[in-house]
């Protein structure tokens, strides 16, 4: 009876490391693939994201006392992954214009006007991609996936062909 337990818990360790052994490369192949169709999806649905990114970030109040006027996209993307929910993240660097608000605290600062650069947060979500207007101010795309990279892995850049 003692031999037979044995040679049960034996087999199943050796599946679990069987397992183990080709999950890895299996995974490794579904996270290539899902990414490729988030890219494509990216994409197509850019327009709207950008879109719906300026509308959300310029009606969040921030920064306080200056109001969005222009926000200029670059055509390069970074790509990321969330480490704890495996959650797709698009960064895109962006060009911002403000203007102060009328009687704000920011009223008569001459550095209102200068254009600031900062990074657009996009994050897929089921099928979709979404934005919650959240800008990473004074880092570009690659910048801010260091600062965090606790939270976040690079899976990939799209670099725009340059004349």
């Amino acid at each position: 009876m003692l031999e037979w337990i044995a040679t049960v818990v034996g087999a199943c360790a050796l599946l679990g490391v069987a397992f183990f052994v080709v999950w890895r490369p299996v995974r490794a192949r579904l996270r290539a693939t899902r990414y490729q169709r988030a890219r494509k999806e990216f994409h197509q649905q850019r327009e709207r994201l950008e879109a719906r990114f300026f509308q959300l970030a310029s009606g969040s109040g921030k920064p306080r006392g200056l109001r969005w006027i222009s926000c200029d996209f670059d055509d390069d993307v970074a790509y990321a992954r969330d480490r704890q929910t495996d959650e797709l993240c698009a960064l895109v660097a962006v060009t911002i214009g403000f203007e102060a608000v009328e009687g704000g605290v920011m009223e008569g600062v001459e550095a209102v006007g200068n254009l600031r650069a900062a990074t657009a947060v996009f994050r897929r979500e089921g099928p979709r991609w979404q934005t919650d207007g959240r800008a990473i101010f004074n880092l570009n795309p690659t910048e801010a996936i260091q600062y965090y990279q606790e939270n976040l892995e690079i899976v990939g850049q799209e670099l725009a062909s340059r004349p």
